[in-house]
This record gives C-alpha cells, sequence and structure tokens, in this order.
C-alpha cells in the first residue's frame, strides 16, 4: 500500500512539472461513499440497439456492482462518478478515456463500473465503447454475445447501429463492444475511420458521455495514437500490481491529456466517508 501511495505522489509532482503545476486528483480508494441522485429517469425506448438481459452471475464473478446498491464499491464508484462529472462539467467535455499502465490494474472493471454509475445519475445517456483491439474484454465482462463489434465497424464490414447493446436493467447505459483483434490496431484508432466514428459518438446527443475502455498505456501505442481523439482521461492504477516505474511513465506519456484523476484499485485500507 505505501508502496503505490508513494508513486502516487510521485506521479502527482512529475505530472505538476508536465502540465504546468496542475495537480492531480487521487479520486478512489476502496471503499468509500456518496449521496446518490433522486432525479427520475427519462423513458427510454432502444429501437435500433440490441436490448439483452445480462446474467446476474456474470456481473457478480466479473465484479460488476449495482450502481444504486449500498454496499461499499457501488458506494466508491458514486463517488468516482460525481468527482469525475464535476471536473468533466467543469470543462464542458463529454469523452473519456480509462487508461492503466499495465494489464492487470482492473482498468475494464472500472470503466464498466464508472460508465454504469454515470448512467445512474440520469442527467446523462453514456456509451460504452471497447477500444481495446488486442485483447478486448468489455463483451465476455458483461456477458454479450455480439455478432459484430467496434472492429468490424474501423474495417467497414459493420454499421454502428448493428454493433450497439442496451443491458436490461440498466437504464440510460449503451454497449459499443469488439468482437475480436484487428491488425493495425492504432492506424486504426487514430486512423480517418476512427476519428470520424469518435466526433460522430461526442456530437449526436449532447447530454452523452462516451467512455472508452483503451489498451494499457505500456504494452502497445494504441492508446497514445488514440488519446488526441478524447477530452480527458483517468488513469486505473491497482495496490500491489502497479510499479512505480511504469506509473511514473505512464504519467509522462500521457502527459498532453488532461487527466481528471487517478483511482487505486484493490486498497486493502478502508476508508471512511468522513475525515
Amino acid at each position: 500500500m505505501d508502496r503505490i501511495r508513494r508513486a502516487l505522489d510521485l506521479a502527482r509532482e512529475d505530472r505538476a512539472r508536465l502540465v504546468g503545476g496542475e495537480e492531480i486528483a487521487t479520486l478512489l480508494e476502496f471503499p468509500a461513499s456518496a449521496p446518490s441522485s433522486n432525479e427520475v429517469p427519462g423513458f427510454i425506448e432502444y429501437t435500433k440497439t440490441r436490448v439483452y438481459a445480462p446474467r446476474p452471475k456474470t456481473l457478480e464473478s466479473n465484479r460488476i456492482v449495482d450502481p444504486s446498491g449500498t454496499d461499499p464499491a457501488a458506494a466508491a464508484f458514486r463517488m468516482l462518478r460525481t468527482q469525475v462529472l464535476q471536473r468533466m462539467d467543469d470543462k464542458g467535455w463529454r469523452s473519456i478515456a480509462v487508461l492503466s499502465p499495465n494489464s492487470r490494474d482492473g482498468k475494464t472493471t472500472t470503466a464498466i463500473n464508472l460508465a454504469m454509475s454515470l448512467a445512474n445519475d440520469r442527467r446523462h445517456t453514456v456509451l460504452l465503447v471497447d477500444s481495446d483491439l488486442k485483447h478486448p474484454a468489455i463483451a465476455r465482462t458483461m456477458g454479450i454475445e455480439p455478432e459484430f463489434g467496434l472492429n468490424d465497424v474501423l474495417s467497414g464490414d459493420a454499421g454502428v447501429e448493428e454493433c450497439l447493446y442496451h443491458p436490461k436493467g440498466f437504464d440510460r447505459l449503451v454497449i459499443l463492444p469488439t468482437t475480436g483483434t484487428l491488425a493495425n490496431s492504432s492506424e486504426a484508432l487514430s486512423g480517418h475511420r476512427g476519428r470520424e466514428l469518435v466526433a460522430e459518438m461526442r456530437q449526436r446527443y449532447p447530454e452523452r458521455i462516451v467512455l472508452f475502455d483503451l489498451p494499457p498505456i505500456m504494452g502497445a501505442d494504441d492508446a497514445l495514437a488514440f488519446l488526441p481523439l478524447v477530452e480527458c482521461g483517468l488513469i486505473v492504477v491497482a495496490e500491489r500490481a502497479t510499479r512505480r516505474e511504469d506509473l511514473l511513465r505512464c504519467m509522462e506519456l500521457v502527459s498532453k491529456t488532461p487527466i481528471v484523476g487517478t483511482v487505486l484499485n484493490r486498497s486493502t485500507t478502508v476508508t471512511s466517508a468522513y475525515g
């Protein structure tokens, strides 16, 4: 725990130097708590988007939490949601990339749970995009068996409308999965079709937040090639998994992207909502 905290402190100092003194906030250390919204959601009828019913056992085994739940994990993601929204609303941002130094940091699980909590805020719709064209995981984690995905859209074999899924019971959330790997993935993500697709996702609905789950920073150049297309990022690190040097290098590589915060995943320290 101390090792990760020291790395986060050093990363904040390095990041401040890299981006002219702006500090990164460490947003989440499980567990935490936050108030939930009391607004009533508007009714959304999905006509083209495929609606499916995720199996509760699949979600539970993959550590996907009920965004309205009373357990510490659900409360922690509401806290994360509130702080992310505050930073994004302050800048007028509507697209965010979830990043991590390496593959064992819990990035995809964090991205899914954050997307669900954002959608549960009831002021927004959320589009969660699996942008990992090397090791896609969102479809498996959410129990989706897609025919087409983002890889097919980028290669011209399918339209976006053929790839969208709404998990029944999670209002205002739509998922664009990836079904398989794609050669030259960084070029596909940052190329003409990728830029057009991201622009369309961001501009079609003004109340929509688009959340991209990107490959690990240290594993390939996909994330770095794609980051100029999004407005901000959130970095996920894991206690006992993320190495200090990897975190510092990650911060250096993404220094041109506004970072709204850092998530400390799998923390063994119990924190209070107050204090």
